[in-house]
């Protein structure tokens, strides 16, 4: 009997997150819109995390994002993390309102700079559960780097 590997990069999508990271898989990224004070918000949640409201719907995001702040992370001992150090953790502006976390790609640390303009693009595992076995995490690049 083989064991797979920990991962420590991948969700555990569950029957609410399902959409998101389905969407993810076809290389969209959806966000939650609430239909009584109508902020959109993320992560994914059941409930307006402004008014409280249970009437939230998904819905597709631009993709367009401003960098708020950024750390290089050059330890990290979680599987499969030190196989990818350095690499660039960060928290971006969403065009819709919401902040995210998530990592920058293709794009040295000299270049980055506060309020630049970045682009949503999507890590694939393959393998992984999710549409046709692939798992997309939403990452972010820089359109001019």
């Amino acid at each position: 009997m083989t064991t797979a590997a920990v991962r420590f990069d991948l969700p555990e999508p569950d029957a609410f997150t399902r959409p998101y990271w389905d969407a993810a898989a076809r290389g969209q990224l959806l966000l939650r819109r609430c239909g009584a004070c109508g902020r959109a918000h993320h992560y994914p949640r059941e409930f307006c995390p402004h008014c409280w409201s249970e009437d939230v719907v998904w819905e597709p995001a631009s993709g367009d994002a401003t960098l708020y702040t950024w750390s290089v992370v050059h330890r990290n001992d979680l599987p499969p993390f030190g196989a990818r150090v350095p690499y660039t953790a960060a928290v971006v502006d969403l065009a819709e309102g919401p902040r995210m976390m998530t990592e920058l790609v293709g794009c040295e640390e000299s270049a980055l700079a506060i309020g630049m303009a970045l682009r949503v693009g999507f890590r694939r595992e393959e393998g992984a559960e999710g549409e046709e076995g692939v798992v997309a995490v939403p990452v972010f690049r820089p359109g001019d780097c």
